[in-house]
């Protein structure tokens, strides 16, 4: 018998418990000074341009901390102004696109996608079709090892009528990891998405990192905005896993 490949097997919902706690976490507001706390660990960055991409349903406002904290270590930080992430329909995919077009032309340097969940899974696939201006791929509790499992799922499928589908591509093709570094933040507390889908293909330039935490609060979570720093600061085409 060949043994099955585990990336192909579907893993098990995040357990209810999880969920339960992720989305009450959703209304205990950050501690004061939580930023300029941060920023006091963080190293200095280059001032190359990054874009944020937020998670499913959700939009720019709900990565504002970590953009703040992002401008306060020295980068040009956007967000992706697409309203709120409904998935990879057309619009969001040719919206995404032109956004990067319309920062690599004003700053002339690559730029560094930061992705929550669905928005890193969509920040992964511009990295792959755009890898000369692209500089670095941070990922935060996004599913990118495909199939998922996630509570949400009934809602994204009936929002699926409205989104892009490449009929060719298989799980494998989706499953590829894109040339540029990329760093996957994940937590073993996500009650979102399972965890084990958010790890990227071990390989050269490639690291998954673990967080305490929830899937929701990942934009707000003060260890993976020291990992994000961490990363940004390293030299273009460096690799410091």
């Amino acid at each position: 018998m060949t043994k099955a490949d585990p990336a192909s097997v579907k893993p098990r919902l995040p357990p209810l418990h999880l969920t339960l706690i992720g989305a009450a976490a959703q209304f205990v507001p950050a501690r004061p000074g939580t930023i300029a706390t941060a920023l006091r660990a963080a190293p200095r960055g280059d001032g190359h341009p990054v874009l944020v991409l937020p998670s499913f349903l959700r939009g720019d406002r709900h990565t504002a901390a970590l953009r703040r904290f992002l401008t306060g270590c020295g980068y040009v930080v956007y967000g992706w102004g697409l309203g709120a992430n409904l998935g990879p329909s057309a619009a969001a995919l040719e919206g995404i696109e032109c956004r990067l077009d319309e920062i690599r032309l004003r700053h002339g340097r690559k730029v560094s996608l930061i992705g929550h969940s669905l928005g890193g899974v969509i920040a992964r696939e511009l990295a792959k079709k755009r890898p000369h201006d692209v500089r670095r791929l941070i990922l935060l509790a996004s599913p990118i090892r495909l199939p998922t499992a996630s509570p949400l799922e009934p809602v994204y499928k009936l929002l699926a009528r409205w989104q892009r589908v490449d009929s060719t591509a298989s799980i494998d093709r989706l499953n590829m990891p894109p040339t540029v570094p990329v760093t996957a933040i994940f937590t073993r507390r996500d009650g979102i998405v399972a965890w084990q889908s958010c790890l990227e293909v071990a390989g050269p330039r490639r690291e998954n990192i673990e967080v305490r935490g929830t899937h929701g609060t990942m934009v707000r979570n003060a260890r993976a905005w020291r990992i994000i720093a961490e990363r940004l600061a390293q030299p273009d085409g460096d690799w410091q896993a």
